[in-house]
């Protein structure tokens, strides 16, 4: 499976954050995550990603995830519920990989994540569908503030 490091993509990069459980992509309006192998991602490790997010982008740009699951670990599906009622939101988010830890967590995270999530193979791919979606919706916004 690829890696954000190794792909032409990088280039692109405003900002990499490293933490004890993953490592965190930035670039504008998108935000790659690398979660280390056996980690059980919650709402503690999530909170800093959010304020990280807030410092990279400021507290209204929409924001686009992709979960790059290089690792197997596993997500708490129901701490999607803390993350919208500290008023949290994702513009779109995805999915690389196809673990059995990843699948699993992902039927889960469905069930909370209050959009969809969409699934990938490849990370090049769910970068393209990233960037549409954002390009879209920017485009949406434009034609909202002029007419």
């Amino acid at each position: 499976m690829k890696r954000v490091r190794d792909i032409p993509f990088f280039k692109n990069i405003r900002e990499i954050r490293e933490y004890q459980f993953g490592t965190f992509y930035f670039f504008n309006g998108l935000v790659i995550s690398e979660i280390n192998e056996g980690v059980t991602l919650g709402w503690e490790m999530g909170k800093k990603v959010i304020a990280a997010a807030k410092e990279v982008f400021g507290e209204e740009m929409p924001i686009t995830y992709i979960s790059n699951r290089v690792n197997s670990y596993y997500v708490v599906p129901a701490d999607w519920v803390k993350f919208y009622t500290n008023r949290n939101k994702l513009s779109f988010y995805s999915v690389v990989g196809s673990t059995k830890g990843s699948f699993a967590s992902l039927v889960m995270e469905r069930m909370f994540f209050k959009n969809s999530i969409k699934q990938f193979m490849d990370l090049e791919e769910a970068i393209a569908w990233s960037l549409s979606k954002i390009e879209k919706k920017k485009e949406l916004a434009n034609q909202a503030t002029l007419g």
